[in-house]
Protein backbone atom coordinates (compact mmCIF):
# COMPACT_ATOMS: atom_id res chain seq x y z
CA UNK A 1 0.00 0.00 0.00
CA UNK A 2 2.88 2.19 0.64
CA UNK A 3 4.06 1.85 -2.94
CA UNK A 4 0.87 2.44 -4.43
CA UNK A 5 0.48 5.80 -2.24
CA UNK A 6 3.76 6.38 -4.40
CA UNK A 7 2.56 6.10 -7.15
CA UNK A 8 -0.23 7.85 -7.11
CA UNK A 9 1.48 10.91 -5.24
CA UNK A 10 4.15 10.73 -8.53
CA UNK A 11 1.01 11.13 -10.85
CA UNK A 12 -1.06 13.67 -8.67
CA UNK A 13 -3.94 11.32 -8.57
CA UNK A 14 -6.28 13.70 -6.98
CA UNK A 15 -5.93 16.06 -9.30
CA UNK A 16 -7.34 13.92 -12.06
CA UNK A 17 -10.42 16.18 -10.73
CA UNK A 18 -9.47 18.99 -13.03
CA UNK A 19 -9.82 17.22 -16.34
CA UNK A 20 -12.29 14.99 -15.96
CA UNK A 21 -15.43 17.06 -15.34
CA UNK A 22 -14.81 19.05 -18.49
CA UNK A 23 -14.71 15.46 -20.32
CA UNK A 24 -18.00 15.12 -18.80
CA UNK A 25 -19.05 18.38 -19.74
CA UNK A 26 -18.20 17.10 -23.77
CA UNK A 27 -20.32 13.99 -23.32
CA UNK A 28 -22.99 15.43 -22.44
CA UNK A 29 -23.36 18.31 -24.19
CA UNK A 30 -22.76 16.51 -27.38
CA UNK A 31 -26.28 14.99 -27.55
CA UNK A 32 -28.29 17.07 -24.65
CA UNK A 33 -28.70 14.22 -23.23
CA UNK A 34 -26.92 11.84 -20.28
CA UNK A 35 -24.69 9.43 -21.49
CA UNK A 36 -25.32 5.79 -20.75
CA UNK A 37 -23.46 4.18 -18.00
CA UNK A 38 -20.92 1.83 -19.81
CA UNK A 39 -19.51 5.01 -22.18
CA UNK A 40 -19.54 7.22 -19.03
CA UNK A 41 -16.91 4.34 -17.19
CA UNK A 42 -15.25 4.20 -20.36
CA UNK A 43 -14.47 7.76 -20.70
CA UNK A 44 -13.48 7.92 -16.90
CA UNK A 45 -11.24 4.90 -17.70
CA UNK A 46 -9.70 6.61 -21.07
CA UNK A 47 -9.28 9.99 -19.05
CA UNK A 48 -7.52 8.47 -15.89
CA UNK A 49 -5.15 6.40 -17.53
CA UNK A 50 -4.05 8.81 -19.95
CA UNK A 51 -3.33 11.39 -17.51
CA UNK A 52 -1.54 8.65 -15.51
CA UNK A 53 0.58 8.03 -18.44
CA UNK A 54 1.27 11.59 -18.87
CA UNK A 55 2.25 12.61 -15.54
CA UNK A 56 4.71 9.31 -15.46
CA UNK A 57 6.13 10.61 -18.75
CA UNK A 58 6.27 13.83 -17.72
CA UNK A 59 8.54 13.10 -14.42
CA UNK A 60 10.99 10.61 -16.23
CA UNK A 61 11.73 13.13 -18.81
CA UNK A 62 11.93 16.03 -16.02
CA UNK A 63 13.88 13.90 -13.68
CA UNK A 64 17.20 15.54 -13.78
CA UNK A 65 15.28 18.81 -13.92
CA UNK A 66 13.68 17.90 -10.39
CA UNK A 67 16.61 16.63 -8.73
CA UNK A 68 18.29 20.00 -9.52
CA UNK A 69 15.10 22.23 -8.44
CA UNK A 70 14.48 22.23 -4.45
CA UNK A 71 11.02 22.53 -5.02
CA UNK A 72 10.76 19.25 -6.79
CA UNK A 73 13.49 17.61 -5.59
CA UNK A 74 11.69 15.39 -2.80
CA UNK A 75 9.46 13.57 -5.66
CA UNK A 76 9.34 10.13 -6.04
CA UNK A 77 12.00 9.62 -8.99
CA UNK A 78 14.54 12.21 -7.73
CA UNK A 79 14.52 10.95 -4.63
CA UNK A 80 15.39 7.13 -5.47
CA UNK A 81 11.39 6.18 -3.96
CA UNK A 82 10.78 4.48 -7.02
CA UNK A 83 13.60 3.58 -10.10
CA UNK A 84 13.16 4.20 -13.59
CA UNK A 85 12.36 0.95 -14.71
CA UNK A 86 9.26 1.10 -12.29
CA UNK A 87 7.89 4.53 -13.68
CA UNK A 88 8.31 2.99 -17.36
CA UNK A 89 6.63 0.15 -16.95
CA UNK A 90 3.69 1.91 -14.83
CA UNK A 91 3.41 4.12 -18.18
CA UNK A 92 3.38 1.05 -20.36
CA UNK A 93 0.67 -0.09 -18.19
CA UNK A 94 -1.08 3.37 -18.19
CA UNK A 95 -1.22 3.71 -22.02
CA UNK A 96 -2.52 0.23 -22.38
CA UNK A 97 -5.24 0.83 -20.01
CA UNK A 98 -5.66 3.87 -22.15
CA UNK A 99 -5.84 2.01 -25.43
CA UNK A 100 -7.95 -0.68 -23.80
CA UNK A 101 -10.52 1.93 -22.76
CA UNK A 102 -10.26 3.75 -26.33
CA UNK A 103 -11.14 0.21 -28.22
CA UNK A 104 -14.55 0.75 -25.97
CA UNK A 105 -15.53 3.45 -27.22
CA UNK A 106 -16.60 5.20 -30.55
CA UNK A 107 -14.89 3.48 -33.46
CA UNK A 108 -13.26 6.79 -35.08
CA UNK A 109 -11.34 6.98 -31.41
CA UNK A 110 -9.54 4.24 -32.48
CA UNK A 111 -7.66 6.20 -35.24
CA UNK A 112 -7.37 9.48 -33.31
CA UNK A 113 -5.98 8.35 -29.94
CA UNK A 114 -2.53 9.55 -31.36
CA UNK A 115 -3.49 13.00 -31.11
CA UNK A 116 -4.17 12.35 -27.52
CA UNK A 117 -0.87 11.21 -26.69
CA UNK A 118 1.54 13.12 -28.67
CA UNK A 119 1.01 16.14 -27.11
CA UNK A 120 1.44 14.48 -23.39
CA UNK A 121 5.47 13.55 -24.84
CA UNK A 122 5.93 16.72 -26.51
CA UNK A 123 5.13 18.85 -23.57
CA UNK A 124 7.72 18.06 -20.77
CA UNK A 125 10.14 19.06 -23.25
CA UNK A 126 8.87 22.23 -24.76
CA UNK A 127 10.28 24.18 -21.73
CA UNK A 128 13.56 23.45 -23.01
CA UNK A 129 13.03 26.04 -25.90
CA UNK A 130 9.92 28.33 -25.44
CA UNK A 131 8.06 30.03 -23.15
CA UNK A 132 4.98 28.58 -25.17
CA UNK A 133 4.94 25.42 -23.02
CA UNK A 134 1.90 26.69 -20.88
CA UNK A 135 -0.51 26.13 -23.57
CA UNK A 136 1.05 23.02 -24.80
CA UNK A 137 -0.22 21.79 -21.21
CA UNK A 138 -3.67 23.73 -21.83
CA UNK A 139 -4.01 21.87 -25.48
CA UNK A 140 -3.22 18.13 -23.21
CA UNK A 141 -6.62 18.59 -20.84
CA UNK A 142 -7.93 20.59 -23.65
CA UNK A 143 -8.65 17.69 -25.75
CA UNK A 144 -10.78 16.30 -22.50
CA UNK A 145 -13.85 17.56 -23.85
CA UNK A 146 -13.02 17.30 -27.53
CA UNK A 147 -12.25 13.40 -27.11
CA UNK A 148 -15.12 12.90 -24.54
CA UNK A 149 -17.72 14.62 -27.66
CA UNK A 150 -16.19 12.28 -30.16
CA UNK A 151 -16.14 9.27 -28.34
CA UNK A 152 -19.96 9.78 -27.92
CA UNK A 153 -21.02 11.14 -31.20
CA UNK A 154 -18.41 9.45 -33.65
CA UNK A 155 -18.55 12.66 -35.22
CA UNK A 156 -15.98 16.00 -35.14
CA UNK A 157 -17.87 19.03 -34.79
CA UNK A 158 -17.04 22.72 -33.96
CA UNK A 159 -18.32 22.89 -30.09
CA UNK A 160 -16.03 20.70 -28.55
CA UNK A 161 -13.09 22.53 -29.77
CA UNK A 162 -14.65 25.74 -28.53
CA UNK A 163 -14.74 24.12 -25.30
CA UNK A 164 -11.12 22.42 -25.60
CA UNK A 165 -10.00 25.96 -26.42
CA UNK A 166 -11.39 27.55 -23.36
CA UNK A 167 -10.12 24.97 -21.09
CA UNK A 168 -6.27 25.19 -22.75
CA UNK A 169 -6.48 28.79 -21.75
CA UNK A 170 -7.95 28.23 -18.00
CA UNK A 171 -5.06 25.76 -17.72
CA UNK A 172 -2.44 28.20 -19.77
CA UNK A 173 -3.04 31.04 -17.21
CA UNK A 174 -3.18 28.42 -13.98
CA UNK A 175 0.38 26.76 -15.57
CA UNK A 176 1.65 30.52 -15.80
CA UNK A 177 0.74 31.05 -11.96
CA UNK A 178 2.18 28.08 -10.86
CA UNK A 179 5.36 28.80 -13.20
CA UNK A 180 6.03 32.14 -10.96
CA UNK A 181 7.22 29.76 -8.11
CA UNK A 182 10.15 28.79 -10.13
CA UNK A 183 11.61 31.86 -12.26
CA UNK A 184 14.67 32.31 -10.23
CA UNK A 185 15.38 28.36 -10.89
CA UNK A 186 14.09 28.52 -14.53
CA UNK A 187 16.35 31.54 -15.19
CA UNK A 188 19.30 29.72 -13.49
CA UNK A 189 18.73 26.71 -15.17
CA UNK A 190 17.86 28.97 -19.02
CA UNK A 191 14.45 27.04 -18.60
CA UNK A 192 11.50 28.93 -20.78
CA UNK A 193 8.45 29.98 -19.23
CA UNK A 194 6.20 33.11 -19.07
CA UNK A 195 7.40 34.54 -16.12
CA UNK A 196 11.00 33.73 -16.46
CA UNK A 197 10.60 35.64 -19.82
CA UNK A 198 8.62 38.64 -18.93
CA UNK A 199 8.32 38.65 -14.86
CA UNK A 200 5.22 38.23 -12.65
CA UNK A 201 3.27 41.53 -13.05
CA UNK A 202 2.84 40.53 -16.71
CA UNK A 203 2.68 37.41 -15.64
CA UNK A 204 -0.34 37.64 -13.77
CA UNK A 205 -2.15 40.32 -16.31
CA UNK A 206 -1.51 37.65 -19.10
CA UNK A 207 -3.77 35.18 -16.87
CA UNK A 208 -6.11 37.55 -16.43
CA UNK A 209 -6.53 37.59 -20.30
CA UNK A 210 -6.59 33.88 -20.88
CA UNK A 211 -9.47 33.29 -18.33
CA UNK A 212 -11.71 36.24 -19.28
CA UNK A 213 -11.13 34.89 -22.94
CA UNK A 214 -11.79 31.44 -21.36
CA UNK A 215 -15.42 32.40 -20.07
CA UNK A 216 -16.36 34.47 -23.35
CA UNK A 217 -15.48 30.72 -25.04
CA UNK A 218 -17.49 28.99 -22.75
CA UNK A 219 -20.75 31.59 -23.37
CA UNK A 220 -20.02 31.25 -27.14
CA UNK A 221 -20.86 27.35 -26.88
CA UNK A 222 -23.76 27.66 -24.58
CA UNK A 223 -25.30 30.59 -27.58
CA UNK A 224 -24.59 28.11 -30.20
CA UNK A 225 -25.76 25.09 -28.49
CA UNK A 226 -28.82 27.30 -27.28
CA UNK A 227 -28.58 26.47 -23.86
CA UNK A 228 -30.67 27.77 -21.07
CA UNK A 229 -30.34 29.22 -17.60
CA UNK A 230 -29.13 26.42 -15.69
CA UNK A 231 -25.46 26.28 -18.26
CA UNK A 232 -25.49 30.32 -18.00
CA UNK A 233 -25.83 29.81 -14.63
CA UNK A 234 -22.52 27.92 -14.30
CA UNK A 235 -20.52 30.18 -16.85
CA UNK A 236 -20.93 33.19 -14.24
CA UNK A 237 -20.36 31.30 -10.92
CA UNK A 238 -17.15 29.67 -13.33
CA UNK A 239 -16.31 33.41 -14.04
CA UNK A 240 -16.94 34.77 -10.21
CA UNK A 241 -14.95 32.10 -9.21
CA UNK A 242 -11.69 32.62 -11.49
CA UNK A 243 -11.84 36.58 -10.81
CA UNK A 244 -11.74 35.96 -7.09
CA UNK A 245 -8.50 33.54 -7.82
CA UNK A 246 -6.82 36.14 -10.06
CA UNK A 247 -7.14 38.54 -7.40
CA UNK A 248 -6.24 36.85 -4.59
CA UNK A 249 -2.61 36.28 -6.47
CA UNK A 250 -0.16 39.40 -6.19
CA UNK A 251 2.97 40.36 -7.52
CA UNK A 252 4.36 40.70 -4.09
CA UNK A 253 2.58 38.17 -2.34
CA UNK A 254 2.14 34.78 -3.83
CA UNK A 255 1.48 32.84 -0.65
CA UNK A 256 -2.00 31.96 -1.52
CA UNK A 257 -0.72 30.27 -5.02
CA UNK A 258 -1.27 26.74 -4.01
CA UNK A 259 -5.01 27.35 -2.92
CA UNK A 260 -5.86 29.13 -6.31
CA UNK A 261 -4.02 26.44 -8.20
CA UNK A 262 -5.22 23.16 -6.50
CA UNK A 263 -8.42 23.99 -4.20
CA UNK A 264 -10.19 26.09 -6.44
CA UNK A 265 -9.61 24.75 -10.17
CA UNK A 266 -11.30 21.78 -8.92
CA UNK A 267 -14.33 23.60 -7.40
CA UNK A 268 -14.42 25.70 -10.34
CA UNK A 269 -14.39 22.61 -12.77
CA UNK A 270 -16.86 20.66 -10.73
CA UNK A 271 -19.16 23.69 -10.79
CA UNK A 272 -18.78 23.85 -14.43
CA UNK A 273 -20.12 20.54 -15.40
CA UNK A 274 -22.55 19.95 -12.62
CA UNK A 275 -24.86 22.71 -14.01
CA UNK A 276 -23.88 21.89 -17.35
CA UNK A 277 -25.45 18.66 -16.45
CA UNK A 278 -28.43 20.15 -14.68
CA UNK A 279 -29.27 22.29 -18.00
CA UNK A 280 -28.98 18.68 -19.64
CA UNK A 281 -31.22 16.64 -17.72
CA UNK A 282 -33.81 19.35 -16.21
CA UNK A 283 -33.45 22.40 -18.54
CA UNK A 284 -35.40 23.46 -21.56
CA UNK A 285 -32.91 21.92 -24.13
CA UNK A 286 -32.96 18.38 -22.13
CA UNK A 287 -34.48 15.38 -22.42
CA UNK A 288 -36.60 15.42 -19.02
Amino acid sequence: MGKVKIYLEMIKFQHSIFALPFAYLGAFLSEMRMPDFITLVWITIAMVSARSFAMAVNRLIDMEIDRRNPRTAERALPKGLLSVSSVIFFSFISLTVFLLAVYNLSPICRYLWPIVVIPFIVYPYTKRFTWLSHFVLGLCLGLAPVGAWIAVTDTISPEPFLIGTAVLLWVAGFDIFYAIQDIAFDRQQELHSIPARFGVKTSLFLTKILHFISIALLSWVGIRLNLGIFYFIGVCITAILLTYENSIIKPNDLSKLNMAFFTMNGVVSILMFCFAAMEVIFGRTGNV
